[in-house]
């Protein structure tokens, strides 16, 4: 696995390489929206910008549009990512899959128990245990940028091969646990146009006007048919050409690479900050201690903060015990703890999945203080972590 790893991380022009820089960026502007939705909703201007987010455009709310509309946008960029990385990048292959996968695998169980556990006697807040499961890679990465060359590149390459894995599960997660009753029709509709896109990939279709054109399609066929309508970017995404059009050799010319790099940019710089100044909105004038001992609240809060740590550290720790796996070149054990930790950083997609898990205000904005909550946590004391074992030994 580590060789694997070194030959991605060395390759020319990677494209991991620049995934990190934007995803890394990206991180440190979303922390920058999520700050400035907090002095938002305990300013003068509360009012309008929570009226603004339920103020209709046409048949949805603007936060509507947001939440369903551009993190479809999202969802394409992972749905890529996913596929790249599975065909030929870093989880192209088994050796390469089995810590990272069995870490986000890790880190997503123990979180998700850890909810259920304080949740499990209402059959309502209990449909929030997916919520602590999701890393945040763009804030993670974000952290991991601010401490500079301390962090091995190879634990930035595994903290995104986690992250990668856990997006995909908190993909199947979503479709198999949040969707609605289902339009048999639209849903049937969907299919069919994404058999027209699977259908522009095996004749060997190499623009991405057409892919583009009938994934809107696919967009508004999901969003009347009951399934989560961002699950159309993921589906979109699979069928995208990876190889290179005719008289091209250089992977950076195949459809699924000229796409991602049109959008990635502006999922980083514009949508997910977008996103997260729409979601993370929260009134601390509406915070009461019983909230602070909400069972929703404690239980994301710890499921992120100790559900995480566990999990993933537990996992790696396990694997290098049994000889399975060893840690990511040149980091040690506390450096591999530390990245552990990050995991715990949960934003974007814990704050996506809350908001498919309940419709009430109440339970929302202790959703948001519970992310928010183990979020900080888990970022503080994974950057003190990493900054200290910058003087360890690597093992």
């Amino acid at each position: 696995m580590i060789d694997g790893l070194r030959n991605v991380i060395e390759r020319p022009r990677s494209a991991l390489r620049e995934f990190l820089r934007t995803e890394s960026a990206g991180g440190i502007v979303l922390m920058v929206a999520a700050v400035a939705a907090l002095v938002v909703a305990n300013s003068p201007f509360a009012d309008a910008y929570f009226a603004a987010l339920k103020t209709y455009v046409g048949p949805l709310s603007l936060g509507h549009w947001i939440n369903d509309g551009l993190m479809a946008i999202f969802f394409l960029l992972v749905g890529l990512e996913v596929k790249r990385e599975l065909l030929d990048g870093q989880l192209s292959t088994w050796d390469r899959r089995i810590l990272p996968g069995a870490a986000a695998a890790g880190g997503m169980i123990v979180p998700a128990l850890i909810f259920a556990a304080f949740n499990i006697g209402d059959a309502e807040m209990i449909r929030g245990w997916a919520i602590p499961s999701a890393t945040d890679i763009a804030f993670a990465l974000g952290v991991l940028t601010l401490l500079g060359p301390r962090v091995p590149v190879s634990l930035k390459v595994f903290l995104t091969a986690v992250a990668i894995i856990d997006d995909l599960g908190a993909i199947v997660i979503i479709a198999l646990f949040y969707t609605a009753e289902l339009n048999l029709a639209a849903l049937g509709a969907a299919v069919l146009l994404i058999a027209v896109l699977y259908g522009f990939n095996r004749f060997g279709i190499r623009s991405l006007w057409p892919y583009m054109i009938v994934g809107a399609g696919v967009w508004a066929a999901m969003l009347l048919s009951g399934v989560h309508a961002t699950l159309a970017g993921v589906a979109v995404a699979l069928t995208i050409p990876l190889t290179p059009a005719p008289g091209h050799v250089d992977d950076e010319h195949s459809p699924l690479h000229r796409l991602e790099h049109a959008i990635a940019g502006w999922v980083a710089f514009a949508i997910v900050p977008i996103f997260g100044f729409a979601n993370a909105g929260l009134s601390f004038a509406n915070v009461t201690t019983e909230m602070l001992v909400s069972p929703i609240v404690i239980g994301i809060a710890l499921g992120l903060f100790i559900g995480k740590q566990i999990g993933v550290f537990g996992v790696i720790h396990a694997l290098k015990a049994l000889r399975l796996a060893d840690y990511p070149v040149h980091a040690s054990a506390l450096q591999v703890y530390g990245v552990a930790l990050l995991c715990g950083i949960g934003f974007t997609m814990s704050l996506f999945i809350g908001g498919l898990s309940y419709a009430s205000d109440i339970y929302l904005d202790e959703v948001k203080l519970g992310v928010l909550g183990g979020s900080l946590l888990s970022g503080i004391l994974g950057a003190a972590v990493l900054s200290v074992a910058r003087r360890e030994q690597p093992v």
